[in-house]
């Protein structure tokens, strides 16, 4: 891509990855952490299928990591300990 592309917003790339689930407690937890400014941002969802409906729980911590992967672990640990806190009470 070109600078007059990068600086005045050319084609446009779909920079969505695939997040694979864990699965903690029947619970699915994706880690979607956020790039920003060369750090990587805590960030995620939950989702559980409840009575029939996908339930979802998504989050933005202050956390922010240098390294992507480190993000990603921390943001796996706030979501199963999320999860025993609220006892899977967390889309009532």
């Amino acid at each position: 891509m070109g600078l007059f592309s990068r600086l005045f917003g050319g084609k446009s790339e779909d920079k969505t990855e695939s997040v694979e689930p864990v699965e903690y407690k029947e619970f699915l937890i994706y880690q979607e952490v956020i790039a920003e400014g060369g750090q990587y941002r805590v960030a995620g969802r939950i989702t559980k299928e409840v009575d029939g409906e996908l339930k979802t729980h998504r989050f933005i911590r202050s956390d922010v990591m240098s390294n992507k992967n480190d993000a990603e672990e921390l943001m796996l640990k706030k979501a199963q300990m999320f999860i025993d806190q609220m006892s899977g009470r967390i889309f009532d």
